[in-house]
């Protein structure tokens, strides 16, 4: 399947904020959920936030404020917002969409039919 594409990520330090972003294929792209997930060395896809179609935004309890999902008024750039950056944010980081179609479970890595290939944030001190 296609990927979304993805920009952003690097090296940072404790602290520092950085923005991520992913761009749906083509412009008449639509879905139900796209989603940001990590994944830190030898652990599953964990989930980092969600915005539907019509706008609605998810977060792990986890978060906290941390972190914060928007996207263009197209609908075509959807980005991550992470501040105050700490070392157990290090992770790879991906964006993810759910076809318009379909409504499964927005916080399942398992539920999303696209993928970004992925960056790398490694937050250092």
């Amino acid at each position: 399947q296609a990927h979304l594409v993805q920009s952003g990520g690097g090296l940072v330090q404790v602290g520092d904020s950085l923005r991520l972003s992913c761009t749906v294929p083509e412009p008449t792209f639509k879905y139900s959920s796209m989603a940001w997930f990590r994944q830190a060395p030898r652990k599953d896809h964990e989930f980092v936030a969600a915005i539907t179609w019509m706008g609605d935004t998810y977060y792990p309890d986890w978060m906290k404020g941390r972190f914060t999902i928007s996207r263009n008024g197209a609908k075509t750039t959807t980005y991550l917002q992470m501040n105050d950056l700490r070392i157990e944010d290090t992770a790879l980081y991906r964006c993810a969409a759910v076809r318009f179609d379909r409504s499964p479970p927005i916080k399942s890595p398992a539920s999303y039919d696209y993928w970004s290939q992925g960056t790398q944030v490694d937050v250092s001190s």
